[in-house]
Formats: structure tokens, sequence, C-alpha cells
């Protein structure tokens, strides 16, 4: 029977990388009129776009404080993991954990039709069981990675304590359940950071991969940010190994009227730049504020961009290691590539840069909502997984080092040289779906609505 009023309860890890997808899924359910309650902590929800006002009555912003953590282990006013080193992440996920407490009395008050969580929740797990609530796992990751990971019912485990994934050898070869051909695997130097990061026992008393599984073989459906149209083999063999509902909801592409008000003098001048560049010439650089680069990486990008003599705009946040903005860029980089290049320390409009004709491709660190903002646009990928025939990879050595030289024959190819032709074709013919909102909006997250409304029972 269907629910006329359904109310969902999302609760994101603290990532901005995580917490844009769930803020831009709250949106586009809220269109379809699905009333959101979207839980983080104040500071988070700060950070976020403003909900548009069409929705207000529809979007609830939940805020709970972060739970302090004695002897000072996290730095002040650290809510997300750009706030926090490395090293200190752990700490976070334990105080995240804590707010189990606040989360399961608002879901006590409110009985929500449903919770969509994040792999980090898995206290959720309980409270949904609890509350006999509907539990939805909500994967940012592309189909691909899912689905290397998702071999029912084990997961990351046997049983519930031996490891699926004994040795990080394990990862650099596709794995055994998929049916087709596919060169998705983890090079040597990434498999080995991969196991100890999802097997390692962190201060929050429980593994990624303790998670991971306890969110996967809980959930009633899955809902991935993907579509049929660019993976659909991933999808349906995902769906046949859990034998539970795998529902793509699109790729949540960006709304391109919304614009950002730009009024910063220096963005003006990135457009006045931009404006006087042939279509499709420029080379957009950016890394997010999720990747931290040491220095010796950045002064080599920095100098096979040089290299290269391609146009480029780099957006840099000064890395924690530069004294200053001045130390962030190897010395004479700025003349050197004067009339080629743009450097703007900071944020930056990027929708809107990424929407210039004159931009053509985009190196980046990978990450599959970058990716999806920018295959919107149809632009070639220089990425430092390559499995879609739409990126270059940068050529990496055995300890996953990289040099100016592979920056900047990568960039070429993407950009200039008549080999890359195909893979430039490619990408703009992947901005046919990518940047297709009718597509997603409408089919893609109607259908996951439909689901919502007509799901059956609301347990687990």
């Amino acid at each position: 029977m269907a629910r006329d009023h359904v109310h969902v309860v999302m609760l994101p890890w603290s990532a901005f990388g995580h917490l844009i997808p769930f803020f831009q899924l709250s949106i586009a359910l809220a269109k379809s009129g699905i009333h959101v309650s979207f839980v983080s902590t104040p500071r988070n929800i700060q950070r976020l776009p403003k909900v548009p006002p069409s929705l207000a009555t529809l979007i609830t912003l939940v805020e709970f404080p972060l739970p302090k953590l004695d002897n000072d282990l996290l730095p002040e006013g650290s809510e997300a993991t750009v706030d926090v080193p490395v090293n200190k992440v752990e700490y976070l996920k334990l105080a995240y954990d804590r707010l189990q407490y606040p989360v399961n009395q608002f879901v006590a008050e409110q009985l929500p039709d449903w919770i969509i969580a994040d792999f980090s929740a898995h206290w959720a797990v309980e409270i949904a069981q609890n509350h006999n609530v509907g539990f939805v796992y909500f994967s940012v990751t592309s189909a691909a990675t899912i689905v290397f990971f998702g071999k029912p019912p084990n997961y990351f485990y046997v049983g519930d304590q031996k490891q699926d994934w004994p040795s990080p050898e394990n990862f650099t070869t596709p794995p055994e359940w998929l049916s087709f051909p596919s060169s998705v695997a983890f090079r040597g130097y990434e498999a080995v950071g991969l196991h100890v990061g999802l097997y390692t026992e962190n201060a929050s008393g429980i593994s990624d991969a303790a998670r991971f599984t306890k969110v996967l073989r809980a959930c009633k459906a899955l809902a991935i940010r993907n579509c049929r149209e660019f993976e659909g083999e991933f999808l349906s063999l995902h769906e046949k190994l859990m034998g539970k509902p795998v529902i793509p909801i699109g790729l949540l592409p960006p709304e391109r009227h919304v614009k950002t008000e730009a009024n910063d003098s220096s963005w003006k001048m990135i457009f006045e730049w931009l404006d006087k560049q042939e279509p499709k010439s420029v080379l957009f650089v950016g890394f997010g504020s999720e990747c931290q680069l040491s220095k010796e990486q950045v002064y080599e990008i920095a100098y096979g961009l040089q290299l290269s003599q391609v146009l480029f705009l780099w957006a840099l946040r000064k890395p924690i290691w530069a004294i200053d903005e001045e130390d962030s860029l190897p010395s004479g980089f700025t003349d050197n590539t004067c009339g080629r290049g743009m450097v703007c320390m900071g944020w930056v409009p990027q929708k809107e840069i990424l929407s210039h004709p004159s931009i053509g491709g985009s190196l980046f660190h990978s990450g599959w909502g970058s990716a999806i903002e920018m295959l919107q646009f149809g632009h070639c990928l220089v990425v430092l997984l390559v499995d879609k025939g739409v990126a270059v990879e940068v050529k990496r050595g055995e300890d996953g080092s990289f040099s100016r030289d592979g920056i900047a024959k990568a960039v070429k190819l993407a950009m200039v040289l008549e080999e890359g032709d195909k893979l430039r074709a490619s990408a703009r013919e992947a901005a046919a779906i990518f940047g297709d909102e009718n597509l997603h909006q409408v089919n893609y997250i109607g259908h996951f609505v439909e689901y919502l409304k007509h799901g059956g029972s609301n347990k687990i």
C-alpha cells in the first residue's frame, strides 16, 4: 500500500565527499514531495549549500553537536575529515559513533518511514530495527567499486571474524564473481593502504570493513549514485549477487542553471581570462578539499603543467606543509607560466568554471563525485581507474609516485594530441548521460521515490 506522506532521515558520514551527495539526494527527494530530515553537526550543516526556498517546508536540517572526546583528541571545531589530519580521522569516527544516542531519540520521537544511512552509521541498523523503520544504505561510490567488494553474504568477512580479503594482493585483480571483462582492480601501492584502512580496528573500536559489512547485510535495499546507461552491467550483477533491490538513483548532477554569486574580483579575472581562450583549450586542475598532496607531488604536477605547454586553470588550497601561499608552488612557476595558466588559491566557483566553453579537460584525484561534475560537461579526464574510456591515467611507479613527465604526457594526450581524439569523443558522448537532469531526476529519482512509497513492510 502506497504511503501519501513519506519521511526519511539522512545519516551521512562526516566527509564532504559524502555530505554533499546525501544533501543532493535530499534535494532530489524533496522535489518529489518526500519529507527529509538531514542529520549532521552544526558546522557541517553551515558549510552545506542553502536549501532552495521552494523546498524549505520539505527539508529539515537537524543539528546535533559532535560529542566531545577526552584529552583534546580532536582539534577544536573539527567536525569533518577536512578539519583533521589523516591520523586523527579515527577519533572523528569515535565521536561520530556517539551521535547514535541523540539520533536514536530523534527517530523514536519522529518515527520516520525510512533511514537512509552511510557506511559509517553501523549503529543505525539497531535503531531502525528497534523502531520498526525501513533501512536503506546509500553508496556514494561508483557501482564498479561496490561490486568489487560486495560478494554476499560475506562482503568483507567470512562469518564475523575471518577476513574475506586476507591480504592486499587480493585487491590487485578483478574479483572472480565478475561475469564480464573488466580492468577494475587496485594497484599494489593502493592495495596495501586500502587493506590497512579497511581492516584495522581504530580508536572507534570497529573497522571500516565491519561497518560496511553490517550495513550491507542489514539494509533492505542499496541505493547507489549511478545509472544503467553508464554502469548497467555492474548494477545488474550486484543486484543478482545481493538478492535484494539495488536501486540506481541517478548521478545527481549539479543543476547547471543555478549560479553561484561570484563577486570576488579575483573570480572576475578568472572569467575574463577564460573568455579570451579558444573553446575546449583549457585544462582545469583541482584536487578537492579531501586530497592531501605532498610537496613533491604538488611540485611535480606544477612542473608537468609547465612542460605540457597546455593552458590551465589550477584551483589550489594552501597545503598544510606550506609556510604561505608563495611556498605552495615551485619558485618561478608563476612567472614561467604567465599567460598560459592561472593559479587560484582557496575556494573558486568550480561549477561555473567547469561550464565555461573554454574548459576542455580536468586533472583531478579521480573521486566519483568530481568525475560526475566534470563529465556532465564532456571534459576529458586526467586522473591520478580508468575503465570507461573517458580518462587518461597518469603513469605511476610501483610506490605510487608520479613524475612531471608523466603529468605532461597525460595532459597532452587528453587535451591536444591526435591520439586522444577518441578519448575526447567518448567524454563528449558521456556528457549526454551525465548532464541529462531529466533522466536523473524524473526517471531514476522517480523510481526510487516509488520504492520508498511502495517498499512493503518497514521492517529491515
